[in-house]
């Protein structure tokens, strides 16, 4: 692994900049279920897609995303606990919205996708603050070949 002052951060898809992208598309998505807008697809099987992209998207970030700064940006180390320890309490809430979605709806999924709504909002913002200009900054010719699955957009 590399980091570059340079090449990457200017290049057209810089992996920082893909991040954010991703995260406006799960933003998007959060946001139209939170509204109840579900076209085609009933709030439990929207609520249940959003929670496997969301689940999908953290798994990556912990696995490869978190690693792969970690050992050029060490000093990122307790920031990158910090959103650890946020994807385990996000992952709390998917597991709770995933079975609330198996029960007949007495508002609760809807009260709890709100919550989610709000975490999720303060979680991608720090993120973003914390550690997309770090990303823009790697040099991973194989991400740039494959990236990986939570710098991909997924519909």
């Amino acid at each position: 692994m590399r980091s570059s002052d340079s090449g990457p951060a200017g290049r057209l898809a810089a992996f920082g900049n893909q991040l954010v992208e991703v995260h406006l598309a799960l933003r998007d998505e959060l946001d139209r279920l939170a509204a109840g807008e579900s076209p085609g697809r009933d709030l439990r099987a929207h609520c249940l897609a959003f929670c496997t992209a969301l689940e999908r998207h953290h798994v990556g970030e912990d696995t490869r995303g978190f690693p792969a700064l970690e050992a050029d940006f060490p000093e990122l180390g307790p920031t990158l606990e910090l959103l650890r320890r946020d994807h385990e309490m996000i992952g709390a809430i998917l597991s709770r919205l995933a079975e609330l979605a198996g029960q007949p709806d007495d508002g609760r999924l809807a009260g709890e996708v709100a919550g989610l709504a709000a975490i999720v909002s303060s979680h991608f913002a720090y993120e973003e603050r914390t550690i997309v200009a770090a990303l823009n900054r790697l040099d991973l010719p194989e991400w740039r070949a494959d990236p990986p699955d939570f710098l991909r957009l997924h519909g």
